[in-house]
């Protein structure tokens, strides 16, 4: 007689099989489907861990933007004003109407630190006040596209002291230009058509993805238009122990001494292990690449960055070959504004293929930007990103909308201006603690710190874990006798919990991905003790199936 747990399994096993080929974040929707289904049949709460955006904001550094709005405002109304119309901003005079405006509105949310970012731009950066204020002030009634087209000039400079420095850079000695994009999937779209359209990189190309990878880098890199053929740098260090370090071997590489590799994609700290690249490796790979792969060029995603202790980013360590992208999402909770950027230093390797293409090709590239400048083949590539990325007649429609940069800049100088990292080392917390809370309610598998370790995402590799609590014999049962999806599936319908699979992210085909950034803190006891219950669950199975 077939029993009420062999018919479950029967249909969580249908829906693996018509599901199994979806993406990570398809995949998702399935289990949050069947997540929700168990919620309503009992007290359970879904609890979705497989989304990546925090439960956070940074709620300072937004009074200040909407305190700034209201100045703004009132400036387009000092100049002409009629029921609900108003005119423009004007320049002339504005610093000290702010400083007025300042005075006169001490209780305003936000105003010491809008004061203090407008004082960070004169004195620290030099700026002229009516220039600075003024530009912020126009930006956030946003009745002007961006000029220049690639970032607004002040907003630019202050930004990239923000980025720079939290890539692990000198802000003073850096030459890197910024692009201010819609946040970073935005980047990965306009890098990888500009790349094709400036034949620096040819649909079929060999390219070298660093795993486990965000999906969209494995996704994009096989999609018909490109059919990259892809090299996988493993992150297969594994510790005395027998836990994954998540960190590159040597001989991984060595892969990109390679010089038929044309492009290597890095996500640094990694997703989903969000673990940075050491120092030891960081520098390894800067010798093979400077010695045997001078041509390589790298694209470096570094959203995570910022979560981590003394963090170096290649976009710092390797800059001639790398262009950085960086996200406000996460860090500041602000994954619907899409605030992002692309930054490559003024020296770079993407320039220098261009210019070392043959002339048939630089005519054709003449010819695709010749209506934007007299001069096309000294268009920088960064500038080339911000044409194609409107199909180039559009050019002058580019850049991030202007009051998003507004916001950009505030998050900026309000981080720089926390010269104790108070922000920083909250949010750093935030997911360490709930780190903990996990792993204290798993058998076997305790917490390991890692100076490396962002602790935004976690990681677990069943069969690691497998091996350490059981033995051989249990990981071979695992392999041989389940699926991993089915463990996810269980999870959903028994527990109403969603996780996602590491394996959509070219991780160990056993690992789960938890997002340790978007539950409350006792909701991840919660997930570590459902998880360590039907782990034990599986491992009862085992003990029957061996009899």
């Amino acid at each position: 007689m077939t029993t009420r747990a062999e018919v479950k399994r029967k249909k969580i096993n249908d829906i693996i099989e018509r599901v199994q080929h979806l993406s990570p974040f398809e995949l998702k929707d399935e289990l949050i489907h069947m997540a929700k289904q168990s919620e309503q049949k009992g007290v359970r709460i879904m609890l979705n861990a497989g989304r990546g955006n925090p439960n956070w904001t940074a709620a300072t550094p937004r009074q200040a933007f909407f305190t700034l709005g209201q100045f703004a405002v009132e400036e387009t109304q000092r100049t002409w004003h009629e029921k609900d119309l108003a005119g423009m901003p004007e320049k002339p005079g504005i610093y000290e109407r702010f400083t007025s405006y300042v005075r006169n509105h001490k209780d305003a949310p936000g105003i010491e630190l809008l004061s203090n970012i407008i004082e960070y731009g004169i004195k620290d950066k030099g700026f002229d006040p009516d220039s600075w204020v003024f530009e912020l002030v126009d930006a956030i009634i946003g009745d002007n596209y961006p000029v220049p087209d690639r970032m607004l000039i002040h907003i630019e400079q202050v930004v990239k002291d923000y980025v720079i420095k939290e890539m692990g850079g000198n802000p003073e000695t850096s030459t890197h230009q910024l692009y201010a994009v819609e946040g970073g999937t935005a980047a990965m779209c306009y890098i990888f058509d500009s790349l094709i359209a400036n034949r620096i990189l040819s649909p079929g190309d060999k390219i070298a993805l660093f795993v486990p990878i965000f999906t969209p880098y494995v996704e994009i890199a096989n999609l018909p238009r490109y059919h990259f053929d892809i090299v996988k740098i493993y992150a297969s260090e594994i510790s005395e122990e027998g836990r994954h370090t998540w960190q590159y071997p040597q001989e991984e590489l060595d892969k990109l001494a390679d010089t038929s590799i044309k492009l290597a994609c890095v996500v640094n700290p990694s997703n989903p292990p969000s673990v940075a690249i050491n120092e030891e490796s960081m520098y390894y790979l800067k010798s093979v690449v400077q010695r045997q792969n001078p041509d390589l060029m790298i694209v470096t995603d570094d959203v995570y960055g910022t979560f981590s202790n003394d963090f170096k980013s290649l976009m710092c360590t390797l800059p001639y070959n790398t262009l950085g992208v960086y996200s406000y999402s996460k860090y500041f909770g602000v994954t619907g504004w899409r605030l992002g950027v692309i930054a490559l230093e003024k020296d770079n390797v993407f320039n220098h293929l261009i210019n070392k293409l043959p002339e048939d090709e630089k005519d054709i590239l003449r010819e695709r930007y010749g209506a934007l400048t007299t001069d096309p083949d000294n268009i920088p590539f960064i500038d080339r990103i911000v044409a194609d990325s409107r199909q180039v007649a559009l050019n002058h429609t580019a850049g991030l909308s202007t009051p998003c940069q507004v916001q950009m800049a505030i998050f900026s100088i309000f981080a720089l201006l926390d010269k104790e990292n108070v922000y920083k080392e909250q949010t750093k917390e935030i997911c360490r603690r709930r780190k903990h809370l996990l792993y204290d309610n798993f058998d076997n598998l305790s917490y390991k710190e890692d100076p490396y370790s962002t602790s935004y995402y976690n990681e677990i590799d069943l069969l690691v874990w497998a091996k350490l609590k059981y033995g051989e014999e249990f990981v071979k049962y695992l392999k041989e006798k389940r699926n991993p999806l089915e463990f996810l599936f269980e999870l959903a319908d028994r527990y109403s919990i969603v996780l996602l699979n590491g394996s959509g992210f070219e991780g160990p085909s056993w690992s789960i991905r938890v997002s340790l950034a978007n539950l409350k803190d006792e909701e991840y006891a919660e997930i570590g003790k459902a998880v360590n219950e039907l782990f034990s669950k599986y491992a009862e199975d085992w003990k029957e199936f061996q009899w």
